[in-house]
């Protein structure tokens, strides 16, 4: 039976306790809280809850935005749509299920569509003007991360290892691409993204894989990391991070891997750097920031693969993956506190708490400000003065 581990501070705690070593459990402590003088302080526009929020599960439901509307969801099954500039409720629904929703992949729109998807093997579709129930569709494996809709379908890569292509409109399953999955992997999938009618995607046995969306033949498949070490723990390489696509590259990362910048035309590497991380990263104006398994903070030439900057100054606190807002880099922590930096140096220039329940996803950038969710649930909709 394949074991899931949670990410970077779980895994590095196993690893600690596996060993029975004390000094590698010391290594491993979260960082304290860095004292920062604010230079802004964010301003609160409406807030509101969303049922319960994921607690202390692992579901990666990041809020999005289309036709005109915000959509949130919670674990046990809550999907509503909000209006985005006064948070009043448009519409709700509450997928069915005999005991838990657990939603755990998502939120996507498209085709006047609501994706998500759930560790019960399921991915559903909701109308995206009425919230009714379109279709629900069983797939191989657990849904952990967003799926993709593109070319007609919707593509999600499960927890075994699968990449399953449905038709947009009835769920009819289009074809499937198998990957070898290792015994032991990290908890979490990459999200497949595409472009140009290839679509991308990082599997747990350290590659990236491209495939035509029509039919479903592999492109290519690139290696991100080779497995070392004399334990499985030592040997996980999962490329869990999502692929960023940035002019004619394609950026990813991996777990006890790399960070490489692959052509996307011929599927070659164009240069690597050494650096293990199973968070999504960002592309901005011409520079990648990434949060390392050591929840490091790194900013990256997307050119030449340079480091520009490193804060380590948030260690091991859980971050998020990071966005950028309002010209300002922002990650949010387990313990709840939004961490803003200038992002030409890494130094803090913010520090924001939320209800101490955890962020376990990047805020989300709208017109007029962003919207941050925490793990219990409550959404704040603000904007930098």
């Amino acid at each position: 039976m394949r074991k899931r581990l949670k990410q970077a501070l779980v895994l590095a705690v196993a690893i600690g306790v596996l060993s029975g070593c004390a000094s590698e459990e010391e290594a491993v402590q979260m960082a304290t809280l860095p004292a920062v003088t604010n230079q802004f302080t964010p301003v609160q526009d409406w807030t509101r809850s969303i049922d319960d929020g994921v607690q202390h599960f692992y579901s990666r439901l990041v809020p999005v935005t289309g036709y005109g509307k915000l959509y949130v969801a919670s674990r046990n099954g809550l999907i509503e749509a909000l209006d985005p500039v006064t948070g009043q409720l448009v519409w709700e629904h509450q997928i069915d299920a005999e005991e838990s929703a657990k939603l755990s992949g998502g939120l996507s729109v498209a085709y006047n569509k609501v994706f998500v998807g759930s560790e019960n093997a399921e991915v559903i579709a909701l109308d995206a003007e009425t919230g009714e129930e379109a279709w629900r569709a069983k797939v191989d494996g657990e849904v952990l991360a967003k799926p993709l809709a593109d070319e007609g379908m919707v593509m999600v890569n499960t927890s075994r290892g699968i990449l399953q292509a449905m038709d947009a409109q009835t769920g009819a399953t289009k074809w499937q691409i198998s990957s070898e999955v290792p015994t032991l992997t990290l908890r979490g999938d990459s999200a497949p993204v595409s472009i140009s009618g290839g679509v991308f995607w990082g599997q747990a046995n350290g590659r990236l894989a491209g495939a035509y969306i029509q039919n479903g033949q592999l492109i290519w498949q690139q290696p991100v990391g080779q497995p070392q070490g004399a334990t499985e723990i030592d040997r996980l390489v999962d490329v869990d991070a999502s692929p960023v696509i940035d002019g004619g590259r394609l950026y990813t990362a991996g777990y006890n891997g790399n960070l490489i910048a692959i052509d996307l035309r011929s599927g070659q590497q164009v240069w690597k750097r050494n650096y293990s991380s199973a968070t999504d990263f960002v592309i901005e104006s011409g520079v990648l920031y990434l949060v390392t398994a050591e929840d490091h903070l790194v900013a990256v030439d997307i050119r030449s693969g340079t480091e520009l900057w490193k804060n380590s100054e948030l260690s091991y606190r859980i971050l998020s993956a990071p966005a950028v807002i309002g010209g300002r880099l922002v990650v949010g922590d387990s313990l709840g506190y939004l961490h803003w930096l200038d992002p030409l140096n890494g130094e803090f220039v913010a520090q924001q708490q939320t209800d101490g329940s955890g962020i376990s996803v990047p805020p989300l950038a709208l017109n007029d400000g962003y919207l941050v969710v925490t793990r219990e649930g409550k959404l704040s909709k603000m904007h930098l003065p």
